[in-house]
């Protein structure tokens, strides 16, 4: 299989078992210390229970879904002007849209504790396949934010 670049200057090589690059960046997110083995445990052990829990979808199309319901379109970013700062709403480019979905999935999960990784990552993913849960909402607050100060959106720069 061809290599995919993401950049001219930063390579991610598609995971093992799905050759997915969007997968791979996951798996790098998840991941501590340089453990990738653990974490690309973690993720495939997720996988597994969420193709157990949702028998008719196929696993790789709940995930890319869930990080799809995720992303944001728009966000607000602090604008100074003329001695006042305003929340500013601004459009969110794909690349960091997909970087925030990652980031708020896995803040959601290890927010929650009692629980092997593994089986709260699967939750978070369900919940954000059928667009519900910690993720989404954060996603949601951060959508009502730019709604409430699209006002001061001529402030864009």
């Amino acid at each position: 299989m061809p290599r995919k670049f993401t950049s001219p200057d930063r390579f991610i090589a598609p995971d093992p078992r799905f050759h997915s690059v969007l997968v791979m960046k996951f798996v790098n997110c998840i991941m501590k210390e340089g453990k990738k083995r653990l974490a690309l445990n973690i993720f495939y052990d997720c996988m597994d229970e969420v193709k157990r829990r949702l028998k008719d979808k196929d696993e790789l199309e709940v995930f890319n879904t869930a990080i799809f319901n995720v992303k944001p379109m728009i966000q607000v970013r602090s604008r100074r002007v003329g001695g006042a700062t305003y929340q500013v709403p601004m459009e969110v480019k794909k690349k960091r849209a997909t970087a925030l979905a990652i980031r708020w999935i896995l803040e959601a999960v290890r927010k929650k504790k009692g629980r092997a990784t593994y089986l709260k990552l699967a939750d978070e993913l369900i919940m954000a396949y059928r667009k519900e849960g910690t993720a989404v909402t954060t996603r949601d607050n951060v959508h009502k934010m730019a709604e409430a100060n699209k006002a001061f959106a001529h402030f864009a720069w």
